[in-house]
Parts: structure tokens; sequence; C-alpha cells
């Protein structure tokens, strides 16, 4: 394993869920101290279709954290200190309405947060440990997936003999729960279309960082106020994505090649006239590297 001192570059990384920890071979396993405390586990970088990948575990190796309990911070940071500029953030949600059942890709467009108490910004005006302090600033999240990003990964999954929804609606809950009947009937009601649990604050704290962020949502079941009967178990979710873990894989390597060499994304310009007081990252102070 290599330390932070002597570790490889990426371009994209791949944060993943349940059962996709092994996403890589021949790999070099880096471990990256950050700011904001330890990622979530060892990031493996090796090669994809003749892209550099670093994937990381969300919920750690064993899916020992849950979501609320993990550093989002730390994960998103971690891969940015690689060079990471282009993130693809699969996930498994809940379906929203009867005929977004399990096995549905969807690749949504916005989302909805209702967690709770979860850090989500970096912009909070607090030093840093080497002495560093961020500065207050409002990024832009009107639209938090990155377009050229949906559009890659809409093709992937085409390419894969797997149609993709085009577009919809996340609804992001705190968890570990899943959600009672009577909030997914009013989650769907409001015309949105999965739930899921780590979506934010991925996706905003990528932006912050003015990174392209991605998800790829795989509907492992329909949520509770959907159907009738006992509603989902933690069971039936990690059997549902097993049986599509390797079509989602393919997925992923054909949207990682797809993926554009160049950016020219509105995700890339979005720390454009803020001071940012982030080292390493865009609108650093004088002194600091920029990214």
């Amino acid at each position: 394993m290599t330390d932070i001192q002597e570790r490889p570059t990426a371009e994209i990384g791949v944060i993943g869920g349940s059962g996709l920890y092994e996403l890589l071979a021949d790999v070099t396993e880096v471990r990256v101290a950050t700011p904001y405390g330890e990622p979530s586990d060892v990031l493996s970088v090796g090669e994809v279709a003749g892209r550099r990948v670093a994937f990381l575990p969300r919920h750690g190796r064993g899916h020992r954290l849950p979501p609320h309990r993990i550093d989002y911070r730390a994960n998103l940071w971690a891969l940015h200190s690689l060079g990471v500029r282009q993130v693809l953030g699969p996930c498994a949600v809940g379906g929203l309405r009867p005929e977004l059942g399990p096995g549905t890709l969807v690749v949504p467009d916005q989302f909805v947060d209702r967690t709770s108490g979860r850090v989500q910004t970096y912009y909070d005006g607090q030093p840093l440990p080497d002495g560093s302090v961020p500065e207050v600033v409002h990024v832009s999240a009107a639209d938090p997936y990155c377009p050229h990003g949906r559009g890659s990964a809409l093709a992937a999954a085409a390419g894969a003999a797997w149609e993709a929804v085009d577009g919809g609606t996340m609804v992001v809950i705190e968890g570990p729960r899943f959600s009672t009947r009577a909030e997914s009937r009013w989650f769907s009601a409001n015309g949105w279309s999965v739930v899921g649990m780590t979506g934010h604050p991925e996706a905003v704290l990528a932006r912050e960082l003015g990174l392209c962020y991605t998800s790829i949502a795989l509907v492992t079941d329909l949520d509770a106020g959907v159907e009738s009967g006992a509603g989902v178990t933690h069971t039936e979710v990690l059997a549902e994505f097993a049986r599509n873990v390797e079509r989602l894989r393919t997925v992923l390597f054909k949207a990682v090649e797809l993926l554009p060499v160049e950016r020219a994304c509105p995700c890339a310009r979005a720390l454009d006239g803020l001071t940012t007081g982030l080292p390493g990252v865009p609108g650093a102070p004088p002194g600091l590297p920029g990214a």
C-alpha cells in the first residue's frame, strides 16, 4: 500500500455501494489522509478503458458504515487530492412509482434533501489543521448532476442493453431505517422518483470542489408506500443488488470510457469568481496551490 507522498493519480472517481468493493483488478491501494478525517476506506487506483480510476467503497469494506456516519467530506476530498475531477456515484435506491420496480436503472437529474445533521459543506469558515481557513461562500446546486456525465451514463446503459430512465428526482433520507409507509406515499405524491440514503451531501460536496458528479441509481425494491405487504427488508435489497451487480459493473466501465477527456460542462466552472480559501481548490488565495 502506498502512502500519500508516493500516491498514484486518477482522473475519474467511483464511489461504490454494496457489492462493488472489488470493482477494479490490478490496483494500487492508497491510504489518503484528509483535513476532515479518514475516508471510508483505502482507495484503489487502476485503469479502465485507458482511463485512470480511483475507487472508494462508500460504506467501507464489509459495509461497516451506515449512511449517516459516512464522512462524505473526507471521501470527496481524498478523490480530489488524487487528481479526480469526474465522479460516478452508483447507489441502491427504492422505487417510488410502480413502473420503477426492481432492476430499473435511473440516472436522476435532481435530488431532494430529507437528511438531518449531516455536515454538508466545505465552506463553513472553520480553520483546518494546516491553519488555512475556508471562506464562507455559496455554490449553486440548481442542477446538481453533471449533464455530460449523465449523457455518458445513459449511453453506457443503452450500449449494455439496459435502457436507463433519463431523469427523475432522488429523495435522500437520513437512514439507516427505511421509510414509513406514510413517508413513502408522501414522497411519491410529490412526484419524486426514487429514494436513497447517500446521494446527499455527496453530490453537493463534489460541486463545492468543482467536480463533476453523476448518480447511477439501481432500484432494488418498490418503497413501502408503493405496494402492499410487509415493506422492504435489508436482505431483499442486498439480494437484488447482487443479482444486478455484474450488469452495473458493465455500465460503469462503459461510462468511464465515455466520460469526456476535457471537461466543458458547467461543473468545471462552478467556482468561477469565488475565493474558496481551500488549498488545492480553484479560488484558493495566493500561496496556496490551485487545482
